[in-house]
């Protein structure tokens, strides 16, 4: 295309679409930079032969591991294209420098930070080598067994709060395609219920929902020697396939999907999800092993009151997903038909009603009255975390009305304000 014609082209797209081709045309890919004052001893053993190693993994098929093995340092370091005819890149350093070396990258931090928020508060920095940083960084992260469904509806299921996968692939992808020209850092937020990843520049081509199904292959990458240096090393693959299977992992743990949000200037920020949002939703995916991945997105958005196009709902409602009118749909609450074992499901569920009506007897004889704020305090934590307050309080307040219902208990004081003992 002449010049003539490309300015046209540019003036039909609009003067922001202008700048942001003008830029890409003429950007120096950051990664592949040479760093004349490194060398050699800029870099972390212990990272070059993780490094090795990963990449004996990845092409054992092509080299004996004692070829590899026998390659020399700067043989390996071009073979698995860290660095330009033997010179050491900002790549290189970035991947398997040492903690000291960052400053070679300046002014560009070299850092990535854990953050935890909540009743508690910390923070930590990770320096390069990033091939290494990224495992320690996921190991702050406070990743315990987290209860899928709640102890009074079928039997709970454990799984972790986090997968490791979905953590690290997360975590390498800020890495991969960071706008290391705005000098910024990737920041690891950890809430209670999930994990939030900061990351500088915007998407880079196309957006996320281009990439869940698996099916679009990026053209151009804004650090394309550092993606194939991260690839050769095992840390991302280029087909783009990353996200997709960030959301079949979520789906198969019955949790939620991945967010996104584009919504701030130069900056992605992804949310993994920790924590059940709709029980209904984790049940649906756990009874529905045939579910499809568009389906399952379509739920994940009905559980998170996100809107969807009039078309998926009335699919949605015709395969008996999920129920109500908008703006009030929700999804369905099918577990006793979908596995065909009700009475079972009743008598799990009365079991365990009856054990937090004991609960509540033996706390009144031990303290002869309570109020419901009492009540609420001994029973708040014993009740699985998957309901929600609201479903909590319910639940108490259920248990009560059964209690005095069958004469075991009686309110002793108003009904606005109740306080319950045994009944003589």
């Amino acid at each position: 295309m002449d010049i003539a014609r490309a300015g046209e082209s540019l003036n039909a797209l609009g003067w922001d679409k202008q700048d942001e081709i003008r830029n890409q045309t003429r950007a120096v890919d950051w990664s592949a930079q040479v760093v004349d004052k490194a060398n050699i001893n800029h870099l972390d053993p212990v990272a070059v032969q993780k490094a090795r190693e990963s990449f004996a993994r990845k092409y054992a098929n092509r080299f004996p591991e004692d070829e590899i093995k026998s390659w020399d340092t700067k043989t390996f370091l071009n073979r698995a294209r860290l660095t330009q005819d033997g010179h050491i890149t900002n790549t290189t350093l970035l991947l398997l420098g040492k903690p000291e070396s960052a400053h070679l990258l300046s002014p560009h931090p070299a850092q990535m930070v854990w953050k935890l928020e909540g009743t508690e508060r910390a923070y930590e920095h990770f320096y390069p080598p990033f091939l290494l940083s990224t495992t320690f960084l996921y190991h702050k992260i406070r990743n315990i067994q987290i209860r899928i469904l709640p102890d009074d509806e079928l039997l709970p299921i454990e799984v972790a709060k986090y997968d490791q996968k979905v953590v690290l692939e997360a975590l390498h992808n800020c890495i991969a395609h960071q706008d290391y020209t705005r000098n910024g850092r990737i920041i690891v937020t950890e809430f209670q219920d999930k994990l939030v990843f900061e990351n500088e520049g915007s998407f880079f081509e196309g957006s996320p929902d281009d990439y869940i199904f698996g099916s679009k292959i990026s053209r151009r990458y804004r650090n394309t020697f550092l993606v194939q240096a991260m690839a050769e090393l095992n840390m991302i693959d280029t087909m783009g396939y990353g996200i997709h299977e960030m959301h079949l992992v979520q789906a198969k743990r019955f949790l939620p999907l991945p967010d996104y949000d584009l919504s701030e200037c130069n900056s992605v920020r992804m949310t993994i999800h920790g924590k059940v949002v709709d029980p209904a939703y984790s049940r649906l995916l756990m009874q529905k092993k045939d579910i499809s991945l568009v389906d399952t997105i379509a739920l994940d958005r009905v559980q998170k009151k996100l809107s969807l196009p009039s078309k998926t709902t009335q699919h949605l409602r015709r395969a008996g997903l999920i129920e109500g009118r908008k703006p009030n749909v929700h999804i369905s609450s099918i577990v006793a038909q979908v596995i065909d074992k009700k009475a079972e499901y009743i008598k799990l569920r009365a079991l365990n009603d009856q054990h937090y009506a004991e609960l509540i007897v033996g706390y009144l004889e031990k303290f002869n009255k309570a109020s419901r704020e009492d009540i609420n305090s001994f029973l708040w934590d014993k009740l699985s975390d998957a309901l929600d307050d609201t479903q909590k309080r319910n639940k108490i307040s259920n248990l009560l009305t059964n209690l005095r219902r069958k004469g075991l208990i009686r309110n002793t004081a108003s009904r606005k304000a109740p306080y319950w003992a045994l009944s003589e």
